[in-house]
């Protein structure tokens, strides 16, 4: 039905998250009547993006440098790793403005059936940078139950190293009524109560 450069512009547009075939059609119609220009100009950012973004040689957050900005920044602490599975986390944190130490991203979870395990995630690099120092981890990945595995997996891992190890609190949003809140939610934050 389409030409081969159209379809072939609908499959691509369909690897990315939650655009099905049908999305995949009405962006790619979008973009031929509506939006040649920005089109082109998307398509020069994809190459650039794709050609020069690479990992940080310390964190492996996203970088077009041998070091992402936070790892060159000299004004952030040395002493504690916030440990995140994605880059989009990082700037989820750093959108909160209380955290001011250094980041590991793991790049996803372990996932065994999905062929992701520990040298995938760089476990052995995330060791390397907690002997060089670092007094705290801070594990903040997801609270799924690959991300509450790929946790628990880093904290037994670090037991050889003198560093504490801590967990994000999860729970009860700020602001949130108790009568909204899924049960599962509920439970974890009566678990994980502290005294006051």
């Amino acid at each position: 039905m389409f030409s081969p450069s159209i379809q072939q512009l609908i499959d691509h547009l369909q690897c990315l998250p939650g655009v099905g075939r049908k999305s995949a059609q009405r962006m790619a119609m979008h973009l031929l009547e509506r939006e040649r220009e920005a089109g082109i100009a998307l398509a020069a950012s994809l190459q650039q993006a794709m050609t020069k973004v690479g990992q940080c040689q310390c964190c492996q957050n996203f970088t077009e440098d041998d070091l992402c900005r936070i790892c060159a920044d000299l004004r952030r602490s040395d002493d504690q790793i916030c440990v995140v599975e994605g880059p989009s986390d990082v700037l989820a944190v750093e959108q909160s403005g209380v955290y001011q130490g250094r980041y590991f991203v793991l790049m996803g979870h372990l996932s065994p059936i999905d062929g992701i395990g520990p040298s995938q995630l760089g476990i052995d690099k995330l060791e390397r940078l907690v002997e060089s120092g670092v007094s705290e981890v801070i594990l903040a990945t997801n609270p799924t139950v690959e991300g509450e595995a790929t946790a628990r997996f880093i904290s037994e891992k670090l037991e050889r190293f003198n560093v504490g190890v801590s967990r994000i609190a999860h729970g009860v949003p700020i602001g949130g009524e108790l009568e909204y809140v899924d049960g599962g939610t509920l439970a974890h934050a009566l678990n994980s109560r502290k005294s006051l």
